[in-house]
């Protein structure tokens, strides 16, 4: 990326549609309740031969307490800080108000690349809001419709002459981005996280569970919106970082609570959105609160990380606040063991977000989690575990009939998926199913990853396989002719 642009401005202007024209796809939540956004969201932005880093902010408030408000606002400011050129959107149909004075104001000084837009401006509904514009002493408005697409040429005629001058800066920057970029066309090798590919990690988890503090204390700076208020996160943000070594996509998530008390539009969006981000992700960290651990809803979503094939990691978070750890750390095995029999084996962690401690150990866990969920076992060991297997515990004879398991081969990874081929695969029992999988768990050290299995009959292909038999013309003639004598 040649350079980086902040989108700022009051809410519900239109930055996070602009943002999504930008990228190309639909990444930040829109919706006409103001104050959507609420951290930053980064994007790869294409607009003509461009490509830059976008950056969709919230919205500038005038709060500068500690309350929510106030929080946002210095987030915002400090993407205006980092950015190389900053884009101040107004509403050309509102017009400029007060607040938008204050904050031109404030970006004069705070960066020395501002372009100026007034939205919605499509009609001539906008003709006056536009002239405005003209007041704020930041150069010539540029007309813009960010929801029909208009007047993105204008931005792009604007942004060429700025691009020039951190051309310098994106050639030096350039052979460190093309280090990694070989890949492994082996589909059956371990896939390498590099920089090109990162290990994709989603935190999700409850309201209020600390998941963007955990991911602030691995940034090692307040990057997301955190508070004491439940549901501060509202998007999934990713944030490509590298974790002692590792290159990483972390993604947080919005807390998800019960469907029955998710009513509100724009918590339904959150929540679909966070879903989109295990269905992306490779590995699934769980987070719980070490005060109410495995509540239902923890079941219910440690469950859909499981049936989404994803490899999956339990943390319990908020460990500095137990005074008698031993208890507990025995409390919660037991019932991991017994409330998530289907992720058997899976690390459970005990880390404290606010201090720290514990972070290295999760860490280990993922990379050992996504290790074990790319893995892959030869076909000649997996026949000869399964011989083993039939020995200890021969499968069922229904109707006087043993079934037979003759082969078995690894068909996929990512998760690991096993076909067995046998005979009267619709008559074996989910048990006998589950004792093999558990086997392949111990035997295999593939401990907590989803594993898949499928029953196939060697005779589905045959042709011949329901067909009457018949008897042929000369025999028939045979048996037709009279014994002799």
């Amino acid at each position: 990326m040649s350079f980086t642009l902040a989108i700022v401005g009051r809410p519900n202007v239109g930055k996070s549609t602009l943002f999504n024209r930008l990228v190309g796809k639909r990444l930040a939540l829109v919706d006409d309740q103001p104050g959507v956004t609420r951290d930053l969201r980064e994007g790869e932005a294409r607009l003509g031969d461009l490509r830059f880093t976008v950056i969709d902010t919230a919205g500038l408030e005038e709060a500068t307490d500690e309350s929510l408000q106030g929080r946002m606002r210095r987030l915002t400011e400090r993407a205006v800080e980092m950015a190389d050129i900053c884009l101040f959107m107004v509403d050309a149909r509102a017009g400029i108000l007060p607040t938008d004075e204050v904050f031109a104001d404030i970006l004069r000084k705070k960066s020395s690349n501002v372009i100026l837009a007034a939205n919605k401006a499509e009609g001539r509904a906008a003709d006056a809001g536009l002239l405005e514009a003209y007041a704020l002493g930041l150069g010539e408005p540029i007309r813009l419709s960010a929801e029909h697409g208009e007047g993105l040429n204008d931005l792009l005629s604007q942004l060429m002459p700025l691009a020039d001058t951190f051309t310098a800066r994106a050639a030096e920057e350039a052979p460190e981005t093309n280090v990694d970029v070989e890949d492994d066309e082996d589909e059956d090798a371990v896939r390498v996280p590099t920089k090109a590919k990162p290990l994709q990690v989603a935190v999700i988890g409850r309201p209020n569970a600390g998941k963007s503090t955990l991911i602030n204390k691995l940034l090692g700076e307040e990057r997301l919106l955190t508070g004491p208020e439940a549901g501060i996160t509202r998007d999934a943000i990713s944030i490509s970082m590298e974790w002692d070594g590792v290159p990483v996509r972390l993604f947080d998530t919005a807390g998800m609570r019960k469907r029955a008390k998710v009513q509100e539009k724009l918590e339904k969006l959150s929540v679909s959105d966070g879903l989109r981000a295990v269905k992306f992700a490779e590995v699934v960290v769980v987070l719980l609160d070490a005060a109410i651990p495995f509540e239902s809803q923890d079941l219910r979503i440690a469950d859909l990380a499981e049936r989404e094939g994803r490899a999956v990691v339990v943390a319990v978070n908020k460990w500095d606040l137990e005074d008698d750890k031993n208890v507990k750390i025995r409390e919660l095995r037991e019932a991991f063991e017994r409330l998530l029999p289907q992720l058997r084996g899976a690390p459970l962690v005990t880390v404290s977000a606010k201090t720290g401690k514990g972070l290295d150990r999760l860490q280990a866990a993922v990379v050992k989690a996504h290790e074990v969920w790319n893995r892959r076992v030869s076909t000649a060991r997996l026949n000869r575990w399964l011989t083993g297997m039939l020995e200890a515990h021969p499968p069922p004879a229904p109707g006087g009939r043993r079934i037979k398991l003759r082969y078995m081969t690894q068909a996929k990874t990512r998760p690991p998926g096993f076909v067995v081929m046998c005979s009267h695969p619709d008559k074996l029992p989910d048990s006998y199913t589950r004792y093999l999988i558990n086997g392949l768990r111990d035997d295999f050290d593939m401990p907590g990853t989803p594993i898949r299995m499928w029953l196939r009959s060697q005779a589905e292909d045959n042709p011949y396989k329901d067909r009457k038999k018949s008897t042929p013309s000369r025999l028939r003639k045979h048996l037709g002719k009279k014994p002799l004598g």
